[in-house]
């Protein structure tokens, strides 16, 4: 019989394993979206005066905040800023600004006052991908959570925004929102 539960205990780890990396929101790769279009192009799509509506999930699947955002993007050749103002359900508010640099290969380099070392990410058909680890403020306990960040190109403009958040492997939080550029802007 021992056999028989070691057996149990291998397939059920492999298919874990084989569901994280096929299945799950991890297991997307920027390749997936190769000659899908509309093309995300940094420069245009986060440039200029844009508005931002998302919610934040706590490790429970429940909506932990609310917020929107005022960010705005500006360009210097392959080198970029997106400044944002956050503004939570909870009347807090944040100010971040990324520094992007394009490496001409599809490739973003990143950083941020919050960013631990620097992130790095992919530009591909409609989709980009980010990975940074991200130090949350002090009142929010000062951790230092792994993050994967995905934005989606809709045809009409639109860019929708998830990003999973992780301590030790486990998600603790999740971030859907959209972006959009501001009317009369």
């Amino acid at each position: 019989m021992p056999w028989f539960a070691f057996t149990i205990a291998v397939v059920v780890i492999a298919g874990f394993l084989l569901r994280r990396r096929f299945l799950s929101f991890r297991g997307q790769s920027p390749a997936d979206y190769r000659g899908l279009g509309p093309e995300f192009d940094l420069r245009r799509h986060l440039n200029g005066a844009l508005q931002c509506e998302g919610v934040i999930f706590g490790p429970t699947g429940r909506v932990a905040s609310r917020f929107v955002a005022d960010m705005t993007g500006s360009w210097d050749g392959e080198t970029g800023t997106l400044a944002e103002t956050f503004h939570y359900c909870s009347g807090a508010t944040q100010q971040r600004q990324w520094r992007l640099t394009l490496t001409g290969d599809g490739g973003i380099r990143a950083d941020a006052d919050d960013i631990v070392g620097q992130g790095a990410g992919w530009q591909v058909g409609p989709a980009v991908q980010m990975k940074y680890r991200i130090r949350l403020p002090e009142d929010a306990g000062g951790h230092v959570l792994d993050t994967v960040d995905w934005m989606y190109l809709t045809a009409d403009g639109v860019i929708i925004n998830r990003s999973q958040f992780r301590k030790w492997g486990f998600k603790v939080a999740e971030l859907v929102a959209t972006m959009r550029p501001k009317p009369g802007a």
